[in-house]
């Protein structure tokens, strides 16, 4: 009596990480949790009050489907003031969440068979959501030595007739990988040769970039694939706003009513509350998103300096977004003191949960096996703990030459 669709999809491994890391501290086990994607501070307090005050004025009910009028005002001044990118209010859907807005963009333009060009590593929700489509997933692996990002090349050997999009997410989640305008504009060129392919790009991250390293939205690099471009982002990130649910899409107006159709019939709209919020986050002071990219670029700038005090562990520093994305293969071959060779990245978090109570998320998970995510949107007292129990559990093993 179930769809069949289910079959293939699984759960979230960030959710099931998380859902362990809960189990294992119910059982009174003490685990550092380097696993969970969002911010560790709270939303900022004029934003908070925004809410307060929206809960106050009686913004309690039903809102438009695609979201207020001020909302959607509100986010196109601001694709405007920072990315250059002008949209009128009737191509801006709001949703509750990133996630929500691709979901639906996958479920208004799909069907059986169609393809979807997902670069690897990848979010770990984006192939699930084609896959409920009874659309079909097309990884596309990108390389440690190319950074992480996907080649003009590599692109245009995996379009077929049924590709319907490719995914590009920059800053990326697990690399942190940041694409440059010329990579971009590569990409782009290679897209213009194939017109039924459409862009979805998720721009989740994009106030966290580090050092010399700058955030390009697609459109900014190649406005005349417009009409076939979705871009999402929400506020979860930047403003620490993960539980008040909103996210974003801004596209061509058939694709976003068609979007809006489903929330018609689905969620009916996002929280009141929570766009009043929003709205607040948006046009008010943006110290508080600046200074979590300080507190984000200080704490990578830690964590690779843990990294490299390990032998066995290394890491492409990130240019963007909260993640470290390690190579464990350097740790293959060792033997752990429980007497299991290391023979994965799913051995390597094993190890690093049952040794040294420490959680994060193996690679595999990500299409990218051999390596981890670890998130750095946590205290530098948990980061410098954390490193510490898994330099110990590290040295624990023995090498194969010892055991021999």
């Amino acid at each position: 009596m179930f769809s069949e669709r289910l079959a293939a999809v699984k759960t979230s491994p960030s959710m099931a990480a998380k859902a362990k890391v809960d189990a294992l501290r119910s059982q009174g086990h003490k685990v550092i949790d380097f696993t969970i994607g969002e911010p560790d501070f709270d939303t900022a307090p004029h934003i908070v009050e925004g809410g307060v005050q929206a809960l106050r004025n009686g913004h309690t009910r039903y809102t438009a489907s695609a979201g207020t009028p001020a909302l959607r005002a509100a986010i196109a001044r601001k694709l405007e003031r920072e990315n250059q990118l002008r949209f009128a209010s009737e191509e801006i859907v709001v949703g509750c969440g990133a996630k929500h807005i691709i979901y639906n963009a996958f479920a208004a333009s799909l069907n059986a068979g169609d393809e979807v060009i997902v670069p690897a590593p990848f979010w770990v929700s984006y192939p699930d959501m084609v896959a409920l489509q009874a659309a079909r997933p097309v990884i596309v692996p990108c390389s440690e030595a190319s950074g992480f990002k996907l080649a003009p090349e590599a692109l245009a050997a995996a379009i077929t007739p049924r590709t319907r999009w490719l995914i590009l997410n920059t800053p990326n989640n697990p690399s942190g990988a940041v694409y440059t305008h010329a990579e971009l504009a590569a990409l782009c060129e290679v897209l213009r040769a194939h017109p039924q392919v459409w862009l979805l790009t998720d721009e989740i991250y994009e106030h966290f970039v580090y050092g010399g390293a700058r955030h390009v939205s697609p459109l900014s690099v190649a406005p005349d694939l417009r009409a076939r471009t979705l871009l999402v982002n929400g506020l979860s990130k930047a403003y620490a706003f993960t539980g008040w649910r909103i996210g974003y899409g801004a596209g061509p107006v058939e694709l976003i009513k068609r979007i809006n159709l489903l929330l018609t019939q689905s969620t009916t709209c996002a929280s009141a509350v929570s766009q009043e919020a929003a709205v607040v986050a948006l046009d008010g002071p943006q110290a508080c998103v600046a200074d979590g990219a300080q507190l984000f670029e200080s704490r990578r700038n830690r964590v690779m300096q843990l990294i490299e005090g390990i032998p066995g562990l290394s890491c492409v520093c990130p240019a963007g977004a909260f993640y470290a994305f390690i190579n464990v293969r350097g740790l293959y071959g060792r033997v752990t003191p429980a007497g299991r060779e290391i023979a994965s990245d799913v051995d390597v978090v094993n190890l690093f949960i049952e040794q040294a109570g420490v959680a994060v998320i193996d690679g595999t998970s990500y299409g990218c096996p051999g390596f981890l995510r670890l998130s750095f949107a946590t205290s530098l007292d948990q980061l410098e703990a954390g490193f510490a129990a898994i330099a110990q559990a590290v040295a624990a093993c023995k090498t194969g030459m010892e055991d021999a």
